[in-house]
């Protein structure tokens, strides 16, 4: 494909906050560092009763509530130049004809496109199928993306069907499911950190490593997404999407390239190895607990047994893995918004200092913090000074910030965006993957509605999840651990 083309980016449901708040704060931050292709043009479609000076007005106010580090008023005036909006019904075939007309009408030529979904979910099919309808996916004389927000389906057979509709317009190679996680300098950092130096590869395993945790706590509560999430839950809106990417950017082997097919062959494949949650072992894999006021926001159901918190202990069934605990957790109203993943290694097999009996050593730790503080911890012990044989844990410590300057780190949409008019899906899921993931969560939801469920636990706003979390842990001798957050 011609990627000297002029680019229109068109985003459906272009009125609403994601639009406002993410996407056009990105696509124009890309476009002050002068990243973005020559001559690109955003056109949103919505059904507000707008014209585009209305449209830029709005998206206007928005960078100025949201994104105000990144606005400058001169580049403004030149970006807005480029931006136009067509009002339409996501759901009225009618209205992308519409859309189609006046797109060919600003074009005037051949043109690439970049279609992205900002809907809500029940339009991803009536748009996919709408576009087909009008021949907009063709790939006759330029390319055709479309990327679609999660999530993708509430369940694996709602996931194989949009997957299915999807196809029948579209080829995969077309397609490029979002997560904004993925994009997120200290995720793309963790390939880096661990094929980029030689150091802790070699440790990488089962031979060296205890278990491996990840936790990605929220501060808020479910807010006006009482209905939805009451639906949702936690696993659906957390596990499925966020924390298993990261499970693979952790476990996943070595790819042949950088390139995307190499890198998501080998995230499906952590994906197929890990064991199953089933109704037998599910009580003692699994906590499900549920903050104490949340059957009190409007939207939820009466007595609703719907989780806000889960932790998960999984199970990599391949050679590098094998028998390593991976203990995933996510939570609603905790005491800090924190994403991190902690590697705890195993104790040295023998000690040969004059300890008493009951005194062990402290495991190694290497935390990799997401958010906030982004950067990477080193935990190892040392030898106090002037002491005989006291040792206290310490740690070496990597910011991204003191390293690499002060200013804010990209939001995640820029380096999604840019990738996607590049036509590079490496941090993109691929269909496959996304059934794979969806093949371990609908086990543990059917799981949990069946008498072998675990108990649903409550635990008070404010704290790192109910007490049968850490009795969890504590069954296998162990402990959540943090290092760049406050959790315990």
């Amino acid at each position: 494909m011609n990627n000297s083309l002029p680019i229109t980016i068109v985003i459906f449901g272009a009125s609403g906050d994601l639009t406002e708040r993410k996407l056009i704060p990105a696509i124009f931050s890309q476009y002050r560092k002068g990243r973005l292709p020559a001559h690109v043009r955003i056109v949103g479609f919505a059904r507000r009763p707008w014209n585009p000076d209305d449209f830029r007005a709005h998206l206007l106010h928005g960078m100025q509530a949201y994104a105000a580090e990144t606005y400058d008023e001169q580049a403004w005036q030149s970006f807005g130049a480029n931006v136009f909006y067509v009002r339409g019904d996501l759901s009225t075939g009618a209205d992308y004809a519409t859309l189609h007309q006046a797109l060919n009408d600003l074009e005037s030529g051949p043109a690439n496109r970049l279609y992205y979904l900002a809907t809500a979910p029940e339009y991803y099919i009536p748009a996919v199928t709408h576009l087909g309808a009008n021949q907009m996916a063709d790939e006759d004389e330029a390319w055709r993306r479309i990327v679609i927000e999660k999530p993708f389906g509430h369940d694996l057979a709602s996931a194989k069907h949009l997957n299915e509709v999807l196809h029948a317009v579209f080829q995969e190679s077309q397609v490029y499911r979002i997560d904004h996680y993925l994009g997120k300098e200290t995720a793309q950092n963790l390939l880096f950190f661990r094929f980029a130096n030689t150091i802790f590869e070699p440790l990488w395993n089962r031979n060296y490593i205890d278990n491996v945790q990840v936790t990605v706590a929220e501060s808020v509560d479910v807010g006006h997404r009482a209905g939805y999430y009451d639906e949702t839950g936690v696993l659906r809106d957390m596990f499925q999407n966020h924390l298993l990417q990261l499970l693979t950017l952790i476990a996943m082997e070595p790819p042949a390239s950088f390139n995307a097919d190499s890198v998501r062959n080998e995230k499906v494949k952590v994906l197929a190895a890990v064991r199953p949650i089933t109704p037998a072992n599910v009580a003692g894999r699994t906590v499900r607990g549920q903050y104490r006021t949340y059957r009190d926001a409007p939207g939820v159901a009466r007595g609703s047994q719907t989780a806000t918190y889960a932790a998960l202990q999984l199970y990599i069934d391949n050679w590098r893995w094998q028998g390593v605990p991976f203990y995933l957790r996510s939570g609603k109203v905790m005491p800090a918004k924190m994403s991190e993943i902690i590697i705890q290694f195993r104790r040295p097999p023998h000690v040969m200092f004059n300890f008493p009996p009951e005194r062990l050593l402290h495991s190694n730790l290497l935390s990799i913090c997401l958010q906030p503080n982004e950067g990477i911890h080193l935990r190892f012990e040392a030898k106090v000074p002037d002491s005989v044989q006291d040792t206290r844990s310490v740690d070496m410590e990597f910011y991204f910030r003191s390293s690499f300057g002060d200013g804010p780190l990209p939001d995640a949409y820029e380096r999604l965006l840019l990738d996607a008019l590049a036509g590079d899906a490496s941090l993109f899921t691929r269909s496959d993957e996304i059934e794979q993931a969806w093949r371990l969560i609908d086990p543990i939801m059917a799981a949990w509605v069946t008498p072998q469920a675990p108990p649903l636990s409550f635990y008070e706003a404010g704290t790192w999840g109910p007490p049968e979390a850490d009795m969890f842990m504590a069954r296998d001798e162990r402990v959540w651990r943090s290092v760049c957050g406050a959790g315990k």
